[in-house]
């Protein structure tokens, strides 16, 4: 009797690169970074997944999803492990990831605003003192507004450019 042929760890990671997120489907749960590890328990694949927060509504849908992709791809037993400590950052979304938010019309998070504790990008004036800089994904523009703290889903905020009149969203920092 022949025996499979295990596929790698890099193609496991190909293959949840192609897992996008349920709420914002341009980017892919590895772009957000919240699979932290990939490995085998003996004939079980181990999928360690931290949550980009304990209420996300979209969490039951990703572990559905990831396992169906890597059953799909030949992998019979999944084992997902839930992972909280250390929690998940908005600074863990990959470079790749924040230019695919960015494209689809969403601001990605402010570098370093995450909490990994890096300095806040600040702009001082504005009524209620500083506020953090958030520029349009369409032209560019420093000059936004924040609308509402809640935007079309929990880890997004709705703002408005003043140049270019557009409403946005701004994936809230974590």
């Amino acid at each position: 009797m022949a025996t499979a042929i295990r596929p790698s760890i890099a193609d496991v990671w190909h293959w949840l690169s192609q897992v996008p997120d349920p709420e914002i489907p341009v980017i892919s749960v590895t772009d957000l970074g919240i699979v932290r590890n990939v490995d085998w328990d003996g004939e079980t694949l181990v999928v360690t997944v931290t949550p980009t927060y304990s209420g996300c509504p979209a969490t039951a849908v990703i572990n559905l999803d990831i396992e169906r992709r890597l059953k799909e791809n030949g992998i019979e037993s999944v084992r997902l492990e839930r992972q909280l400590s250390p929690a998940w950052t908005t600074d863990w979304i990959s470079a790749e990831g924040r230019e695919k938010l960015e494209s689809y019309g969403i601001a990605a998070p402010v570098d370093g605003s995450g909490a990994e504790g890096r300095l806040l990008k600040r702009i001082e004036g504005l009524s209620g003192g500083a506020a953090l800089t958030v520029s349009c994904p369409r032209c560019g523009s420093a000059r936004t507004d924040k609308v509402s703290q809640f935007g079309s889903t929990p880890c997004k905020a709705s703002y408005r450019c003043r140049d270019c009149l557009e409403p946005f969203d701004y994936f809230k920092c974590i």
